[in-house]
C-alpha cells in the first residue's frame, strides 16, 4: 500500500470551541467556511454546551463568539435543501430543525447566568436571532444585522420572535419585510446591541463585560434574569405584583443581607451566592 493510500484523513476541526477565561465561559462558532451557519450539528453542540454551563458553578457568565468573517449566516440552507428529496419533501426534518433551534435559543434565555454575544461580522436570519437571544451584545463597527429570509421566499418567522423582543415594532417589521441590513451603530440605536467597539476588539470587550457581571452575586443575577424575562410578558399590574414577590424573596437572601450591610458599612461584599 502506498503512503498516499495509507495516510489517514486529516481530522476535522470542532464546529464549536469551548474555553474558559477565569469565571467566564467562551463558546466560539467554528464553521467559518460555511459562514458559521447553524447546522443540525452546531445547534446540538450549542444546546449541549448550554446544559453543561447551566450546572457548572465555576462559570458565572458566558460569551458566544465566532471565527471567520461572519458571526452567523443563519440556518444551513444546503443542509435543509438536501431533505427536499424525502418522501414528505422535508417537512418532518424542517420541523425538527426549527424546534431544535428554538429550544437552543430558549436555553440561552433560561440560562441562570448572563450571556454576551461578541459579533465581529454579519449576523443574519437565525444568526441575528442568536444575537437577540443573548442578554447583552457587543458588536464590531464592521458588524451588520439582517433578517433577509423574505428575499428567498422564507420569512424569518423564528428569528422574528427574538428580534421583536429587542427592537421596536416598526423597526423590526422593516427589517423583516425588506431584508435590508442595519449597521452596528444603527443596531445599537435600536437596542439590538449594547456596545459598538473597534474591529478586532469585540471579543475582549464582550469578555470584559461578562466579567463585570460575573463579579455580582450569582444568586442575585439568576433571580433577576429570570424575573426580567417573565415580567416583560405580563400586564403592568401582574408585572408589579410578580416583581414585588421577587423583591421580597431577594431581600431574604443571604447575599442581599450581606450586600446591604456592606453598602452601609462602606466595604466590599463577600458573596455566598445564596
Amino acid at each position: 500500500m502506498s503512503p498516499q493510500t495509507a495516510r489517514a484523513p486529516a481530522p476535522q476541526s470542532p464546529i464549536l470551541l469551548r474555553e474558559r477565561v477565569g469565571s467566564v465561559a467562551v463558546l466560539t462558532l467554528n464553521r467559518p467556511a460555511a459562514r458559521n451557519s447553524l447546522s443540525e450539528g452546531l445547534i446540538a453542540e450549542l444546546h449541549a454546551a448550554l446544559k453543561d454551563i447551566h450546572d457548572d458553578k465555576n462559570v458565572r457568565a458566558l460569551v458566544i463568539a465566532a471565527n471567520g468573517p461572519a458571526f452567523s449566516a443563519g440556518h444551513d440552507m444546503k443542509e435543509l435543501t438536501a431533505r427536499r428529496s424525502d418522501a414528505d419533501r422535508g417537512r418532518a426534518y424542517f420541523a425538527e430543525i426549527m424546534n431544535a433551534c428554538s429550544a437552543m435559543m430558549q436555553a440561552i434565555v433560561q440560562l441562570p447566568k448572563p450571556v454576551v454575544a461578541a459579533v465581529q461580522g454579519v449576523a443574519t436570519a437565525a444568526g441575528c436571532q442568536l444575537v437577540a437571544s443573548c442578554d447583552l451584545a457587543v458588536a464590531s463597527e464592521n458588524a451588520s444585522f439582517a433578517t433577509p429570509g423574505v428575499d428567498i421566499g422564507l420569512f424569518c418567522s423564528t428569528p422574528m420572535v427574538a428580534l421583536s423582543r429587542n427592537v421596536p415594532r416598526k423597526q423590526a417589521m422593516e427589517m423583516l419585510l425588506t431584508g435590508e441590513p442595519v449597521d452596528a451603530t444603527t443596531a445599537r440605536g435600536l437596542g439590538l446591541v449594547n456596545r459598538v467597539v473597534a474591529p478586532g476588539t469585540e471579543r475582549d470587550a464582550a469578555i470584559a463585560l461578562a466579567q463585570k457581571v460575573a463579579l455580582k452575586s450569582a444568586y442575585t443575577v439568576k433571580l433577576g434574569k429570570e424575573a426580567f424575562y417573565r415580567q416583560v410578558e405580563m400586564s403592568l399590574a401582574d408585572a408589579y405584583r410578580y416583581a414585588a414577590e421577587v423583591m421580597t424573596e431577594n431581600m431574604m437572601a443571604r447575599d442581599a443581607e450581606e450586600g446591604i450591610g456592606a453598602f452601609i458599612e462602606k466595604r466590599e461584599p463577600k458573596w455566598q451566592d445564596k
